[in-house]
């Protein structure tokens, strides 16, 4: 067994290092122990209460000999490990294993300072060290805990893991594999989740605002913020810091933030980029929370502003706080009990149901003015700038569970974590409709341009379908959608309606309708120029009544003898007298407004329209297409989710371990069907290629022909080609030594090469090609089609991105247009498609595991009655192009593309 003294003990893999948030959204910074550490973990040993000191060590244990502290920080990161978590330059708290003997177990303990206890840092120190003793491995942790320490016992007790108890004179023996399964995993979603939402709960609600930059100069941004926040008459205390003035804006004035009496929640900074390190340390010396920057001048500036953005970013997650922008517009939130407008547009929006995300801080005041000129009202809105920190992912977390937002829009340049995202999305977007402006998605990064797939526009809708997500093309679509989903309820189906007073523009909207995908329940009804405005009430309430009916589209040129106003009144009363506003979307082309007029308006009790508010569209063709993406959402949601399943016999540490011992020797690897490093990284999931030899020989040829079993197939290779060996040659069905002999001698005189492959012959069968690439918006990409020049020429391939459920993998292999050639197309026996989709299914999960995959292809893959036999397979591996969404709870690392 390694010793200490075998191993550099400050040498740790600097993966393992992490800021993490913890259960009250504060940040903490985690590293490996090292001996300098020794101070510190006096310090520590210094402030516990007695008590603690007791539930750890069984006894008093007043210091910390020599010879233990030594024992402490120095280990060998190797079969002892320690983990620290650092608060500035504290550590609050110590997690540390050792293993036992030489099997697979080791001993796991916790130490948390007593201020810190609570937070769930004992939670997290357990899915690090489970994490680096799975790496070195190990399978199993034991404990010995005192029976009254309840709060250790609950760590292990409600981690997920399957805890064996013994109870012996007070004291608790705990074993349990570390393995994870997928009640600990969703343990550990549940708290990221609860986590991040915290931590932007904390950003939207504080009690007290200091605005560092306050200025007295209408011109500056600080006055602008400090004006901002005064004019919507926020329910806390706002601190104008400004070293040169008293007051500001008639408001008392501190030198710095470090003379505010009173603790400060969140700070805005609206100071030159140059002063903002400066303004970091008092901020982080009291002890604020979240950190907002309006100051420009960082990554977006060039080399010189990221590495400053980078640093401030690290500092301040080390002190436990979290940052948003730089270069951010700002947040606001519409709760009466909060009145927040920390931005710099000047108005804070009418109250709604809302949470808007954007990244770009110059749209961010024509996204707010927009909202509020068509009545869509808002809950919170935050933009973000550079999202050196807080993210489009920390506000899904925090949607999730935000009672008082239904609808959540998205404008989005870019995905830097675009795993979680899909991720996050499809979860939210089960209970709450995400509307999403995705831009620059042909802006693919050098670092991804090898291996990024092609995907056409028809898969691009489907995978953001897959992720529940509705997709866009512009800011007015966004708004156009948002406002069906923020006023009406969602249809029953896809049977639409018509009613107008104009035949024509009823016709464009049927022909628009036909086009997106939506069913004509009835015929368009069209009641005539001189209609009444009872006589058009009455045709929608006839029509919104129709069993042959789920959504309704009202379409109206108001005549010239009666106001249009009356059409419109009479058209919101006979919704409400039907008892249909419930129940059925409605969306109008009403007086070429946009928005909602105040004649189809439901007002809450601050004047702003709500539920049951009929949007107007300026034409027929806008109100039906929005409608048509509430359809297609409505849809998605009453479709089976199906559930993420992992095939047996899986085994993700040992693929993890081949992994990182194939990148060990190089930093990109490219690996095929000849290399056995990539037969063993298959194997750990279960995909088998039909077995072969490769042979130099006639002899050897014949002599691998009869070790796999006639009959056989010969191929000839060319591995010259990085991450793409070429057939030569193939002779296939050989069924005897001369066959075999004469394939051989005729494969090595074509191609020139030595080595020839020798493959048992699979089951003849439908040829079909499983593959995974990178996709910049989508993360890592399932893909799936047949082999063969039509289906190359057509690009018939369907995708989708990780991770996949079983609905996923079921439709998947039935989405490319020659997909009715697996299923007994003109008489054929079906192939086993259950197989295909156990293939995709271990494909997926090998992805899910090992972002290092960039990419891989099974091909050709046999498909027959009997099964799905692999004959070929590439894979290739380096290092991952974003920031993967595996492994213990983490905040991106402050070194990657913002997120």
């Amino acid at each position: 067994m390694p010793t200490d003294e075998s191993r550099d003990p400050y040498d740790y893999p600097r993966r393992w290092e992490a800021d993490v948030l913890l259960s009250d959204g504060g940040t903490v910074h985690l590293r490996p122990i090292v001996p300098a550490d020794a101070d510190a973990i006096v310090a520590l040993h210094g402030r516990l209460s007695e008590r603690t000191r007791y539930l750890r060590y069984f006894g008093a244990y007043p210091r910390i000999p020599q010879r233990d502290l030594d024992r402490f920080t120095i280990v060998d990161h190797h079969d002892r490990v320690a983990f620290v978590a650092l608060l500035g330059d504290e550590i609050v708290a110590v997690g540390r294993y050792e293993r036992l003997g030489d099997g697979d177990s080791a001993e796991v303990a916790f130490l948390v300072d007593d201020a810190h206890q609570g937070r769930g840092l004992g939670s997290i120190l357990l899915e690090h060290l489970a994490a680096a003793a799975s790496e070195r491995g190990l399978g199993r942790f034991v404990a010995e805990v005192l029976a009254e320490n309840s709060q250790m016992v609950r760590v292990f007790r409600d981690a997920g893991y399957q805890v064996s108890r013994e109870f012996d004179e007070g004291l608790v023996h705990l074993e349990f594999d570390i393995d994870p399964t997928e009640e600990s995993l969703e343990v550990a979603r549940s708290r990221e989740q609860a986590a991040e939402a915290r931590s932007v709960h904390n950003l939207l609600h504080p009690t007290s605002v200091a605005v560092i930059g306050a200025s007295t100069d209408p011109t500056k941004i600080g006055y602008v913020a400090l004006s901002n926040l005064l004019s919507a008459d926020f329910a806390g205390t706002v601190y104008p810091v400004n070293p040169e003035h008293r007051s500001v804006r008639g408001v008392r004035a501190y030198p710095s933030v470090l003379d505010i009496p009173d603790p400060v929640d969140l700070a805005v900074v609206a100071v030159p980029a140059s002063q903002v390190e400066s303004v970091l340390d008092g901020a982080l010396e009291k002890g604020v929370k979240t950190l907002l920057i309006v100051s420009g001048g960082f990554a977006e500036a060039g080399p010189h502003g990221l590495h400053a953005e980078l640093r401030l970013v690290g500092e301040a997650r080390a002190h436990g706080m979290r940052v948003v922008g730089p270069n951010a517009l700002g947040v606001l939130n519409t709760d009466a009990g909060v009145r927040l407008n920390a931005t710099l547009a000047p108005r804070l929006p009418a109250r709604g149901r809302t949470g808007f995300f954007c990244q770009s801080g110059a749209l961010g005041i024509a996204i707010l003015a927009d909202a509020e000129a068509r009545g869509l009202g808002l809950s919170t809105f935050v933009s973000a700038g550079n999202r050196a920190d807080v993210s489009g992912n920390d506000l899904l977390q925090y949607w999730e569970s935000d009672p008082d937002t239904d609808l959540v829009l998205l404008y989005l340049e870019s995905f830097g974590n675009p795993r979680k995202f899909a991720r996050l999305a499809r979860r939210l977007a089960r209970n709450k409709p995400i509307v999403a402006v995705k831009s620059g998605r042909h802006a693919v990064r050098p670092q991804l341009a090898a291996t990024s797939a092609e995907v056409d526009e028809s898969s691009v809708q489907a995978l953001f379908e897959q992720a529940g997500v509705v997709r866009v093309d512009s800011l007015a679509q966004l708004f156009d959608t948002a406002l069906v989903f923020a006023h009406q309820p969602l249809p029953a189906g896809s049977r639409i309606g018509i009613v107008g007073n104009s035949s024509a523009i009823g016709l464009l909207a049927a022909d628009t309708a036909r086009a997106q995908g939506l069913r004509l329940g009835t015929d368009p009804v069209d009641v005539g120029a001189q209609a009444t405005p009872e006589e058009f009430a009455a045709a929608v309430a006839e029509t919104l009544t129709s069993a042959e009916v789920d959504a309704l589209v009202v379409v109206f040129v108001p005549p010239l003898a009666i106001p249009g106003t009356s059409y419109a009144r009479a058209l919101r009363e006979a919704v409400v007298e039907t008892g249909r506003q419930g129940e059925k979307p409605i969306v109008s082309t009403f007086l070429a407004a946009e928005g909602v007029p105040d004649e189809l308006a439901v007002r809450a009790e601050d004047g702003s329209p709500t539920r049951g508010s009929i949007p107007s569209y300026p034409s027929p063709e806008r109100a039906v297409n929005a409608l048509a993406r509430v359809v297609r959402y409505a849809a998605w949601r009453q479709r089976p989710q199906g559930n993420l399943v992992r095939p047996g016999g899986t085994h993700p540490q040992q693929g993890q371990a081949v992994v990182r011992e194939v990148l060990a020797a190089a930093e990109d690897k490219t690996v095929s069907l000849g290399d056995t490093d990539a037969l063993r990284v298959l194997h750990c999931y279960g995909i088998e290629v039909v077995p072969f030899r490769v042979v130099a020989g006639a002899d050897e040829a014949v002599a691998a022909a009869a070790e796999l079993g006639y009959p056989v197939t010969l191929k000839a290779v060319d591995e010259r080609l990085r991450g793409r060996p070429d057939l030569i040659g193939v002779r296939l069905d050989l069924t005897s030594e001369d066959s075999v002999r004469t394939s051989y001698r005729d494969l090595r005189e074509v191609s020139g090469m030595d080595e020839v492959y020798v493959q048992r012959m699979a089951p003849k069968g439908m040829s079909c090609v499983i593959g995974l690439q990178d996709d910049p918006s989508f993360g890592t990409l399932v893909s799936f089609g047949l082999s063969g020049v039509v289906s190359s020429l057509l690009g018939d391939t369907a995708y989708r991105a990780v991770p996949l459920t079983d609905v996923d993998a079921a439709t998947l292999v039935r989405e490319p247009r020659t997909a009715p050639l697996l299923t007994g197309y003109r008489g054929d026996d079906p192939v086993d498609l259950a197989a295909l989709e156990d293939l995709v299914l271990r494909v997926a999960a090998l992805a899910e595991d090992n972002p290092e995959v960039r990419s891989l292809a099974l091909e050709p893959i046999l498909a027959s009655p009997e099964g799905a036999f692999v004959a070929n397979a590439r894979l290739v591996l380096g290092p991952p192009p974003s920031r993967p969404d595996t492994g213990p709870r983490r905040l991106r690392p402050i070194t990657a593309p913002a997120d």
